[in-house]
């Protein structure tokens, strides 16, 4: 089951119509197959990883992480709500257009819209002791922030390739098989977890490269993004090396995750958000992706630092949109709500059930292809484990 947030924080326990998972051994085996990739490949050359991943990817992921999160959890992302996140987000763009003038005024601001958004996600889907706990902890890290706000956005940068994590283990719940289910979670911590401790405890050095290698004519010695993801003062180390190279590593992976694999094995979500949306059909949100990455490519050719200042300032919406929904994953899973037409049992005034209504069956994800290993099925969701999270 999938409990459902109604209006005024109630809880509905109408399942959820997703997809159910029933051979999800291909699926597993296939992220396993990506895992190797992109460690093998963000180990020989990370500033050539992070940068040609940036410009082929970093657009149509935004936009692909958009439709799943509004597709998926519409209920939590209503309509006066997220019109205060696109709110509060537009303030944040416009800090980071205004970084370059006016340095760290336009960073602290950025802090506080940041949490404003947390702090607005607390209100609106907790109540009672855990709301003010939420609040506590928010003004606690809000405080710490400001006064660090450098180390603020080292931590921002690596917390976002983390995020995947939480929406896969979500998504996980609609494995039928329990052993499927741990086999797809183990391989889940694994690329989020356990190959980015083995590679800042120094156990992969020998392998580790600062060459920009075909980039170079695009970011000169890379030494600005060995320093956007590495602590200060560190980036002319062997630990910012480090630093780099994790993030080369789950930033292909959260590419992999957004771009080729969330779009495949949740078909729900996409329809859901087309349902909301009808005029961003799957075919529109690719192309505009792929146009979107073009101009970019040219702008990043003429000058890679504009055009990473510009770009970070519209991805924006993706990675500050995401805040609201970790939030309840975290704390409060049993208010999130699946997409809309769910095929639960209703209830009539009398409290009696009814059958479901005989699911329709959903379309394919948004580049015209079937969900891998799924039975396209508008069933519950299964979840024998109630918790959320690794």
């Amino acid at each position: 089951m999938t409990a459902e947030t109604r209006p005024g924080g109630s809880v509905s326990d109408t399942p959820a119509p997703s997809v159910a998972v029933h051979r999800s051994g291909t699926i597993t085996l296939l992220v396993l197959t990506a895992v190797g990739l992109s460690l093998a490949i963000a180990l020989g050359a990370p500033i050539a990883t992070a940068v040609i991943g940036l410009i082929l990817f970093g657009i149509l992921h935004n936009l692909l992480e958009i439709r799943y999160v509004m597709g998926r959890f519409s209920g939590l992302l209503g309509r006066p709500f997220l019109e205060l996140l696109l709110a509060l987000i537009s303030g944040i763009v416009v800090c980071r257009l205004l970084a370059g003038v006016i340095g760290r005024p336009a960073q602290l601001a950025e802090i506080v819209l940041g949490y404003a958004i947390l702090a607005a996600a607390a209100r609106h889907g907790l109540d009672g002791r855990r709301r003010v706990a939420a609040w506590v902890v928010i003004g606690a890290a809000a405080a710490v922030s400001l006064s660090f706000p450098t180390y603020h956005f080292v931590v921002l940068t690596h917390l976002h390739n983390v995020v995947p994590l939480f929406f896969l283990w979500e998504w996980s719940r609609r494995i039928t098989s329990r052993r499927g289910r741990r086999a797809f979670r183990a391989v889940q911590l694994l690329w989020v977890v356990a190959i980015p401790a083995v590679i800042l405890l120094g156990l992969l050095d020998g392998s580790l490269s600062a060459d920009p290698g075909i980039v170079r004519s695009v970011v000169g010695d890379g030494q600005t993004v060995l320093a956007a993801s590495s602590p200060p003062s560190a980036s002319a180390t062997v630990i910012g090396m480090r630093f780099l190279t994790v993030f080369a590593f789950m930033q292909t992976m959260h590419y992999v995750v957004w771009v080729a694999l969330l779009p495949r094995v949740a078909p729900d979500a996409s329809a859901a958000f087309e349902a909301r949306v009808p005029w961003v059909t799957g075919p529109r949100l690719w192309a505009a992706g792929f146009v979107a990455a073009a101009l970019f490519a040219v702008l990043f050719g003429l000058d890679f630092a504009q055009g990473k200042a510009l770009y970070a300032a519209l991805a924006s919406y993706h990675a500050y949109l995401e805040l609201p929904v970790l939030l309840a994953l975290l704390v409060g899973a049993r208010s999130l709500s699946a997409p809309a037409g769910s095929a639960g049992p209703r209830r009539d005034s009398a409290g009696s059930g009814t059958p479901p209504t005989p699911p329709t069956p959903l379309p394919p994800a948004g580049g015209g292809s079937r969900g891998a290993d799924l039975r396209p099925e508008a069933t519950a969701a299964v979840a024998p484990e109630p918790e959320v999270g690794p």
